[in-house]
């Protein structure tokens, strides 16, 4: 088997089980399986959960071979309109990104630095949404391959420059800085609400995921496919809900209060820089979670 033909296949072989697909976008999107899916002009690459590929939609008339000259690694498809030369910039991975962070958002921040990065290297238009792309395996585009391996996140570093990504606190609004922030937002409104009456867990996920679609439809001009809501809710839900309880709350409170008086000259316990008395938990558990990146 040629390179092409094991690039395609490996597309085909990565699709979700039941993607969205179209042949033109004002007929909207459907849903079936792949197999007939897949004849359809456009289609979801990835799942709701994990990312195999990184796709990039430039709108250049030599879309097709820019990438070279702006000094970008080398696709690994790419899906050209045969009319106008705008093409779709496909780059498989060889390990897929979780999308849903499952309480850790380090290596999530790391894949949206890098994508973010190559977005801006390749000019690539950032409003794309991400959704579905120009399905390869549709003889509608024109089609060719480039680089026969798959990539890391740290073969892909190498060609940006991710400075201006260090230590920021909120990446850009668009791919999956969406994702990132989404979760960041959640999370942070999850450490306080949930001691608001401490719920069950389906009225909690309940909860988490109607805030995450307000973020998401407030916060994003492009917003997150309700797959990718949800995934980042039911993991911020589940995590808040296992670590966090009433017990435990009052177990700290009593503990601090036999504290009250001990530590401050002015007769009274400090509150100035002690953000886990916000967050309902001991000093310790604070830094052991932000130790491990959990807040």
């Amino acid at each position: 088997m040629n390179n092409s033909a094991q690039q395609l296949s490996l597309f085909e072989q990565r699709l979700p089980k039941k993607p969205y697909h179209t042949d033109e976008f004002a007929n909207g999107l459907a849903i079936a399986r792949a197999q007939n899916a897949i004849k359809s002009r456009y289609i979801q690459a990835n799942g709701p959960t994990h990312k195999y590929w990184l796709v990039f939609d430039v709108d250049k008339s030599n879309a097709s071979l820019d990438w070279y000259d702006s000094g970008a690694p080398a696709p690994n498809i790419i899906a050209t309109n045969r009319e106008n030369g705008h093409a779709h910039l496909i780059y498989g991975l060889e390990v897929s990104i979780r999308t849903a962070p499952d309480g850790r958002s380090a290596p999530l921040r790391y894949a949206a630095a890098v994508e973010n990065a190559l977005r801006e290297k390749l000019g690539a238009d950032i409003g794309y949404a991400g959704l579905v792309c120009k399905n390869p395996l549709n003889p509608h585009w024109q089609v060719s391959t480039w680089e026969p391996c798959l990539y890391d996140l740290d073969w892909l570093a190498d060609y940006v420059d991710l400075s201006s990504y260090s230590g920021r606190k909120r990446l850009p609004d668009y791919g999956l800085g969406r994702n990132c922030n989404l979760f960041d937002y959640l999370s942070t409104w999850a450490y306080k609400a949930i001691r608001q009456g401490w719920p069950e867990y389906e009225r909690w996920l309940e909860a988490c995921l109607t805030r995450a679609e307000g973020y998401n439809k407030k916060t994003f001009k492009e917003p997150l496919p309700h797959s990718e809501i949800k995934a980042t809710a039911k993991s911020v839900a589940r995590w808040t809900h296992k670590n966090f309880s009433a017990t435990g709350f009052s177990e700290w409170q009593a503990k601090q209060g036999a504290k009250g008086g001990k530590v401050s000259k002015g007769g009274g316990r400090p509150s100035l820089n002690e953000p886990w008395l916000e967050l309902g938990i001991s000093r310790r558990t604070y830094f052991r979670k932000k130790k491990s990146d959990k807040l």
